[in-house]
């Protein structure tokens, strides 16, 4: 009994073992593509988690003082330059302009506004231009680049979770 338990320790182990060569060789992986992103590796979740909130509510205060322009229900492209005529408005602090103005025109909403042809508007919620045919591609492109990030995160995490939910299969036959 007692080699058998040794036996099922060993293999135990050595699957163990397997597993983690499997997850070092897929961080190393997932290393590269990181090292890639610098910008990322230096921020924590915390600090994305805190910008993320000061975003939002800059995005908030300028839906305040621009209810015409910045409705989240309804999404328009911005007139080209309308970053300067915020500034020169002043109703807000010109940091919480341009922290308000990346988050909205990233946002998947504001990227799917961008149809050829369509009504630019300026801070009064007015037509201010149009939208192009190569901007409106390139909002494509940038659409699909978020949907494969998305697709593949979404994969990643199902591996990491089969890993995972093996693993703890594994440990407790052992027991």
């Amino acid at each position: 009994m007692n080699s058998n338990i040794a036996q099922r320790c060993k293999e135990t182990d050595q699957l163990i073992q397997t597993f983690e060569r499997m997850l070092c060789a897929e961080e190393e992986r997932r290393g590269k593509r990181i090292e890639a992103n610098k910008v990322n590796d230096a921020v924590t979740p915390k600090a994305k988690s805190k910008n993320r909130a000061a975003n939002m509510a800059a995005l908030q205060q300028l839906s305040e003082a621009y209810p015409n322009t910045f409705d989240r229900k309804n999404v328009r492209p911005l007139k080209i330059g309308i970053q300067d005529d915020l500034v020169a408005d002043e109703k807000l602090a010109k940091n919480k302009i341009k922290r308000a103005l990346a988050s909205y025109v990233r946002s998947i909403n504001y990227l799917r506004s961008l149809q050829e042809g369509a009504d630019r508007v300026d801070i009064n919620g007015e037509p201010a231009g149009a939208v192009t045919a190569e901007e409106a591609e390139h909002a494509k492109g940038k659409l699909k680049e978020i949907n494969q990030r998305r697709r593949e995160q979404k994969k990643e995490q199902e591996k990491q979770d089969r890993m995972n939910s093996k693993l703890e299969a594994l440990l407790s036959k052992n027991k």
